[in-house]
């Protein structure tokens, strides 16, 4: 598994002020909290940010250090605090937000509204890969202008920004902020500390600002002038030149470089200086309004595990692009998965599902295709859940086709039809409710399991995609029940779809013997492709752990996506369309948002305050489709002892729609090369007729569909909660729990697959 790291920021906007009548303006810090979001994993908190005084739009520089990976999901909660003291700081609110979710939005940044008031908002950029050192910085002002007025002078403090290459650039963002030196035209500063990768990604080139503002209490600092220079600017200024500060085209005095060295730099790669380069001049320049208060940033912790750091690192400038066959000359360095996501590439999936007749009769339970009428899912609802809510994030339209094969329609066997009444369905919400729907449908389950008319399809749609939008790329997610049946033609259809900007991910569903799948793995080696685009997995070995599944499947989606626009020379682009104003803020979310309470330590450290139902994330297949929501601790969950051993009782067959009947009136399928639609209407259209949408199992001679095909009506959303099985209990076995909202006794199957001591998911 790929893994990269990440950096979180923070700021916020229009807070409510929560200090009291009389007592001025908040003083806003935030805690991260990492919360649990599978079995054994336990809510721990990162770090905090600094305090910024008198301010209700704060703007961090701490930052946060996370491992990012496509398969795995990373949330957190931030709780925004005004400090008065340990035990009497006041909650401003709090959000929860999901890594992968953030560094799939627009611009890296997601906004949310918090429930007293004003919007949190946070952004990820992918951490330097390496370490380029500590910038030692000492300045110095020189007759500084005065803008404090008459009979005051001002309090100097400086702050050194950034601009960023990715989504959002051009903007300028704090990365370290001073103590501001009381009534002095002419400041000395103290020593600055400064993380070089932080500051400019260990380019010595790129550009920075140095800022100068008069301290204000009530935290709306006055300009005193800006200017703009690079570390190598700095370097070769120390102790030989100075800049001009201007406030627009006004010289508001002198900025002397006292010290300025690197330090703890890596030798075999650390950033270098160039004596040739010099610092550009002074640019003329307005200060944006600051909400600074005098607080570094934290220092950068050696773990492994998410720390607290200090500020963000970006997605570099990777160049122009190219769409030629062949690598572009010279080439920068190779991008990672993060600088494409972060560059304006957009994920597509699709979904193609097997509805051959060895799935069984889905009126019957323990069949692949039946529907409990309790909230559990089958295994194709799992899969479609687990990994859809993964690759969803990163879909900038969240619409997806869905595809079936093996079934008959109109006596023909249709190896790719249209699942659902529409091209593409909205949502993974769409994804299960076009699934549920086909069977209300006059489709009769049959076989053999074909895959090649899906593969060729998804390939052609990926082709077509990029050539509007080159940085587009197309992931198939195949699920099936059982081994292809004709492996020379899948290979063909594989090594045919090796050029396309497209990876398959093929799952499999129940216990059928998956050996012939085999060929499947490093075929691209064997079959002399220049790239791997395909992945099996068997689902039965991930069924009670859906992070498991989406790690498992996922896990080579970033070096073929990588690997397939470098080797030609597509490279990340900035969106330079990307501003602040298009981010779209979220509404808080009462089930998730949840302020945690936490305990101050005597040595400092901030620690969560026992177990909370808000730090425990609903991850289960069943809970991430009803959106983001948190569930209580493991421990609280109470398991009653064990009853006698014994198989859970079948359910009642459903009296549904039997698939497996032949449809009577169903105009002949017609037969097209981009799979059969279902859905439209047989007249009109001439035998062989190319579409992109499918067989319609819902047309009519006349256009109109049947009665039969109506909306699937949706089912409540079941409360999702995890028990812990008992000691002297096995899989098979029934035990009673308590539901933990309403108390009520329920009794309950335990899964097979569930360890001793394991911990599995009841929806009721």
């Amino acid at each position: 598994m790929t893994k990269e790291r990440l950096l979180l920021t923070l700021h916020a906007s229009q807070l409510k002020n929560v200090a009291g009548l009389g007592k001025g303006t908040s003083d806003p810090f935030a805690i991260v909290t990492l919360l649990a979001t599978g079995p054994g994993e336990t809510p721990r908190v990162l770090g905090k940010t600094e305090v910024i005084k008198n301010t209700l739009s704060p703007n961090w520089t701490t930052a946060f250090l996370f491992d990012y990976e496509l398969g795995k999901e990373t949330h957190i909660n931030v709780s925004v605090i005004d400090e008065v003291r340990k035990k009497s700081d006041k909650p401003m609110g709090s959000a929860v937000f999901e890594i992968g979710d953030v560094l799939g939005s627009r611009g890296s940044t997601k906004a949310k509204k918090l429930k007293m008031g004003g919007t949190l908002y946070a952004r990820v950029q992918k951490a330097a890969p390496r370490n380029a050192g500590k910038l030692a910085l000492r300045l110095r002002g020189i007759k500084l202008k005065n803008v404090e007025g008459m009979f005051k002078k001002s309090d100097p403090f400086f702050e050194v920004r950034r601009t960023y290459d990715g989504p959002g650039g051009g903007s300028w963002t704090p990365v370290y902020r001073s103590q501001h030196v009381k009534d002095n035209l002419d400041p000395k500063w103290g020593p600055a500390t400064i993380d070089v990768n932080a500051l400019c990604d260990g380019d010595l080139d790129r550009r920075l600002q140095v800022a100068i503002f008069d301290h204000e209490g009530d935290g709306r600092h006055d300009s005193m002038g800006v200017f703009e220079t690079t570390v190598n600017g700095l370097l070769k200024a120390a102790g030989a030149s100075t800049f001009t500060s201007k406030k627009g085209s006004k010289s508001m005095g002198m900025i002397a470089v006292d010290e300025c060295k690197i330090t703890g730099a890596d030798t075999s790669t650390s950033a270098t200086v160039n004596p040739a380069s010099s610092a550009p001049a002074a640019t003329a320049s307005s200060a944006p309004a600051a909400t600074a208060s005098s607080a570094p940033a934290a220092t950068a912790s050696a773990a492994a595990d998410p720390s607290v750091v200090p500020v963000p690192v970006p997605v570099g400038q990777f160049g122009s692009m190219s769409l030629g066959g062949g690598p572009a000359a010279s080439p920068p360095r190779k991008p990672t998965f993060v600088d494409y996501i972060s560059g304006k590439c957009d994920l597509n999936m699709c979904v193609a599902i097997d509805f051959t007749g060895s799935n069984g009769d889905p009126r019957r339970p323990g069949t692949l295709h039946h529907f409990s009428h309790n909230g559990q899912m089958n295994g194709y609802e799992k899969a479609i859940t687990g990994v859809g809510s993964i690759l969803a994030k990163y879909d900038s339209d969240q619409r997806f086709p869905v595809y079936g094969f093996g079934a008959k329609y109109g006596g023909v066997v249709r190896h790719c039809f249209q699942v659902g009444q529409q091209q593409e369905v909205q949502g993974v919400k769409g994804i299960l409710d076009a699934y549920k729907g086909v069977f209300k449908t006059p489709l009769v389950m049959s076989g053999p399991t074909v895959f090649t008319e899906v593969i060729s399809l998804a390939a052609a749609r990926a082709r077509s995609r990029q050539e509007v939008h080159p940085l587009s790329y197309t992931i198939l997610l195949l699920l099936t029940d059982g081994a292809v049946t004709d492996v020379p033609s899948t290979k063909q259809a594989l090594a045919s779809a090796a050029d396309a900007p497209l990876s398959i991910v093929i799952v499999g569903i129940g216990n059928a013997d998956f050996g012939a799948m085999q060929f499947l793995d490093d075929f691209e080696k064997r079959s002399n492709l220049n790239r791997d685009i395909v992945q099996f997995v068997q689902f039965g070995a991930h069924e009670y752990n859906k992070t498991s599944l989406t790690r498992a499947t996922l896990e080579e989606i970033p070096d073929q996506l990588v690997n397939f626009f470098y080797s030609r020379g597509i490279m990340p682009q900035p969106d330079d369309n990307f501003s602040t104003s298009k981010i779209v803020v979220e509404d808080y979310n009462e089930d998730a948002d949840i302020d945690l309470t936490i305990d101050y330590q005597d040595d400092g450290e901030i620690v969560l305050n026992a177990d909370q139902p808000g730090a425990y994330i609903n991850n289960s297949y069943e809970g991430t489709l009803g959106g983001l929501s948190v569930m209580p601790p493991p421990s609280t969950a109470g398991v009653a002892p064990a009853m006698a051993a014994s198989t859970a009782p079948g359910m009642a067959a459903s009296q549904g729609y039997n698939p497996y009947a032949a449809a009577s009136g169903t105009a002949p399928g017609m037969a097209v090369s981009q799979g059969y639609n279902p859905y439209a209407a047989a007249s009109g259209m001439a035998p062989g007729m190319a579409t992109s949408q499918g067989y319609n199992q819902y047309g009519t001679a006349s256009g109109a569909a049947p009665a039969m095909a109506v909306p699937v009506p949706s089912a409540p959303q079941p409360f999702t909660f995890q028990v812990q099985l008992p000691p002297g209990v096995s899989p098979g076995m029934q035990i009673q729990v308590a539901h933990p909202k309403t108390g009520q006794p329920l009794v309950v199957a335990v899964p097979q697959g569930v360890p001793p001591g394991g911990v599995f998911s009841v929806a009721a």
